[in-house]
């Protein structure tokens, strides 16, 4: 038994309909997909940048507790950040002490902040400045001369 004319008109002609509707779907899923793909890695940047903060801020903490005076104790904090930091941020590095002063037996808080790349990769120009603390007790056995 085989197909009629018919039959095979009718199937060559659906056929002819469905011609080229794979191209279209790519034409508007491509875009689509693409700017998923930017998003995501916007937002790993950013996650990224807060891990890289994190370390920064607990590394700056402890460069500076371990420091004779204040003075110092900023200078090797900020330059342990700036260390830290580099190719993560797009602008200047913070550092600021958060803790009371500089005396035995008391914390060294320092806060680090920047502002990371992100979203501004797809053109979404949104400032993501982001900033982490972290505290480390004055080392008693630090340095006194």
């Amino acid at each position: 038994m085989g197909i009629s004319r018919t039959a095979t008109a009718r199937l060559r002609h659906a056929d002819d309909r469905d011609r080229g509707l794979s191209t279209i779907e790519v034409v508007i899923l491509a875009p689509v997909m693409i700017l998923f793909i930017l998003v995501l890695v916007g937002f790993g940047q950013l996650v990224d940048g807060r891990g890289a903060l994190d370390g920064a801020a607990r590394d700056a903490a402890r460069a500076g507790s371990i420091q004779k005076d204040h003075g110092t104790a900023m200078a090797e904090a900020r330059k342990a950040a700036r260390a830290n930091l580099e190719g993560v941020c797009s602008g200047p590095v913070t550092v600021v002490q958060k803790s009371a002063g500089f005396e035995p037996d008391t914390l060294f808080t320092v806060e680090v902040s920047c502002e990371v790349r992100g979203l501004a990769m797809i053109g979404l120009d949104l400032p993501a400045t982001l900033s982490a603390s972290f505290s480390s007790p004055l080392d008693p056995y630090r340095r006194t001369a």
